[in-house]
C-alpha cells in the first residue's frame, strides 16, 4: 500500500459509528461523511492496512485502499467471471439437479472453486455426469434459476456510460454466455461449448477448456486488441480459476469469493453488490 492511498468504504448498512472506528484505526486525522453508502478515508496509515480490512471484515463493511485520483473513466475493460460472479448461481449444479446429482457435482464444484481440484479435470468429470440430459434443461435453468447478482445492471450500465468494455469469461457453457451476451448487451464472451447430439448433452465439451490460465490469455488478448495498459483493466472473479486473470489484472477484485482468493486479491467486496465496483473509483 502507497502512502497516498485512500481507504474507501462501503455496506448497505454503512453508518457513522463504523466509519469513525476504522478512520481512527487506520490512523487518518479525519472522520469523512458518507454519501451513497461510500466514505473515503484520506491520511492513513500504510503500516494499519491488515488491521483495518481486518476490523472491516467483522463490522460487515468493504474496505479497499485505492489511489485517490483513479477514475472509472480511467479504465477501458473489465473482465468478469460468470457463475456466482456476474450470477448467483453455478450453472453446472442447476443442471445437474435435473438428473437429480446436485449433491455430488455441487461437491465437485466447491472444491474446484477453493482450489483443491484441477479445474479442467473436475470439469470433464461433472459434466460426464450430465450425458444424456435433454437439452431443453439448460432452457430451465436459464429462465427458472438463473438470476444475476446484486448490482450487475448497475454495472453493466456504468460501463456504458464511461465506455467501458465488458468481457464475460466463464469456465462455464456458451449456452448461457450466450443468452446473457444478448439479454444485457455485453461485449464479449467465451466459455465451454457443451456437446449436444440428438437434441441430448453427450457428457463432452468441444475444444479446449476455458480453465484459470484461459481465461488470463483471454484478458490479455482483449486487453491487446484494444490497445489498453494493464492499469486499464479490471477483473472480477470469485474461484480459484480466476486467480491469474485477477492477477494480471490491473485491480483484481475478489467478489463474493472463496477464502483462498480473497486471501490473494488486492481488493475484495464481500458484502456489497456490483455496483460498488464503479465506487471504489471517482
Amino acid at each position: 500500500m502507497s502512502a497516498n492511498q485512500i481507504l474507501v468504504l462501503q455496506s448497505p448498512r454503512l453508518d457513522p459509528t463504523r466509519v469513525t472506528e476504522l478512520s481512527i484505526l487506520a490512523g487518518a486525522a479525519n472522520v469523512p461523511a458518507i454519501h451513497d453508502g461510500v466514505a473515503r478515508v484520506s491520511g492513513c496509515n500504510p503500516a494499519r492496512r491488515e488491521v483495518v480490512l481486518e476490523r472491516a471484515a467483522a463490522l460487515g463493511v468493504d474496505a479497499n485502499f485505492v489511489d485517490p485520483e483513479r477514475r472509472f473513466a480511467d479504465f477501458g475493460l473489465v473482465v468478469s467471471d460468470m457463475d456466482s460472479t456476474l450470477i448467483t448461481i453455478e450453472c453446472i449444479d442447476e443442471v445437474a439437479d435435473m438428473q437429480g446429482l446436485k449433491p455430488q457435482v455441487a461437491a465437485i464444484t466447491e472444491r474446484s472453486m477453493r482450489g483443491e481440484l484441477d479445474f479442467t479435470q473436475s470439469l470433464r468429470e461433472r459434466v460426464a455426469l450430465l450425458a444424456g440430459l435433454p437439452e431443453a434443461a439448460l432452457a430451465q435453468v436459464y429462465e427458472q434459476r438463473l438470476q444475476l447478482m446484486p448490482g450487475a445492471r448497475e454495472l453493466l450500465a456504468d460501463c456504458r456510460e464511461y465506455g467501458v468494455k465488458f468481457m464475460l469469461v466463464s469456465g462455464g457453457f456458451t449456452y448461457f454466455t450466450e443468452r446473457l451476451k444478448a439479454e444485457l448487451n455485453l461485449d464479449y464472451t467465451a466459455a465451454n461449448q457443451l456437446e449436444v447430439v440428438d437434441g441430448k448433452l453427450t457428457g463432452r465439451v468441444l475444444g479446449d477448456i476455458v480453465d484459470g490460465e484461459a481465461k488470463r490469455r483471454l484478458l490479455i488478448a482483449k486487453r491487446e486488441e484494444l490497445g489498453l495498459r494493464p492499469d486499464q483493466v479490471i477483473a472480477v472473479g470469485d474461484g480459484a480459476n480466476d486467480l491469474n486473470m485477477l492477477a494480471e489484472a490491473g485491480v483484481g477484485i475478489a467478489a463474493h469469493a472463496k477464502p483462498v482468493v480473497r486471501a490473494q486479491a488486492a481488493y475484495r467486496l464481500n458484502v456489497c453488490g456490483l455496483d460498488a465496483i464503479r465506487k471504489l473509483f471517482l
